[in-house]
């Protein structure tokens, strides 16, 4: 592994899902040998059975490697994770057994939103995101640690041209695509999201670009009840995300 390849991630989490998804692109795992607790017991035993040799050091060489970071005892460097290009989209809608579930970000440009909407992803069952190669947010190493294994675990796709993504999802794999707008006549919660469905989240302040907005077949707002007028883009998506899980059951 190459300098430039690696990172530093820290957590009991974080850590489980780089040996679960890849325990080979890990170059070291680091450990509290003073701590003595189940879970951190039970991920060593994890590591040890994906064949990783972990090295048992004092917490203050961990707090060196990750500074001011809750590394709850044990810090791996591993690969950063890479995004995939639009031949890895068709591969992961060819072997699903389910309805579709994706998520389309449309140029979010903040890393911490953009590991945020990762995370919820991930928890909401998506089964990969999908933004533009271009003017967004990628797999940077401040969006991953937001993510806190989402970006290892859940496909990330970057494509050239998002208008035309949507409209391949839609003539090839009947996927409908959902995008939210404060203008629009049908409340989020009046929607159907129970069948093949990419719901589109637009960009911080912007919104949806018009090419994007032309390839939904529906616009979607999230009410408001308070005074302001919007949500955050990563708390936005979390809602719709949970609204369609929760509509398939």
């Amino acid at each position: 592994m190459t300098d430039a390849a690696k990172r530093l991630i820290g957590g009991i989490h974080s850590v489980r899902t780089a040996i679960r998804h890849g325990a080979g692109g890990i170059d070291t795992l680091w450990f509290d040998r003073g701590r003595r607790d189940k879970r951190l017991g039970q991920l060593l035993s994890e590591a040890r059975k994906a064949g990783l040799n972990p090295q048992g050091v004092d917490k203050a060489e961990l707090d060196r490697l990750l500074p001011d970071a809750n590394h709850q005892g044990v810090v791996a460097s591993t690969e950063a994770p890479a995004a995939q290009g639009e031949s890895g989209l068709d591969e992961v809608l060819a072997a699903l057994d389910e309805p579709a579930l994706l998520l389309v970000l449309d140029g979010v440009t903040d890393p911490h939103n953009l590991g945020a909407c990762l995370r919820s992803a991930d928890g909401a069952g998506v089964h990969a995101v999908i933004a533009p190669r271009d003017r967004a947010a990628g797999l940077t190493p401040t969006a991953c640690k937001v993510a806190s294994g989402a970006a290892e675990s859940i496909p990330f796709i970057q494509v050239t041209n998002l208008a035309r993504t949507l409209k391949h999802l839609r003539d090839a794999y009947g996927i409908w695509t959902v995008g939210t707008a404060g203008e629009a006549d049908t409340g989020l919660y009046q929607a159907d999201l129970k069948g093949p469905l990419a719901i589109v989240m637009g960009a911080e302040e912007k919104g949806m670009r018009r090419l994007t907005r032309e390839q939904c077949d529906q616009l979607v707002y999230l009410p408001m009840r308070g005074s302001v007028e919007s949500l955050n883009v990563s708390v936005a998506t979390g809602i719709c995300l949970y609204e369609a899980r929760r509509q398939r059951g």
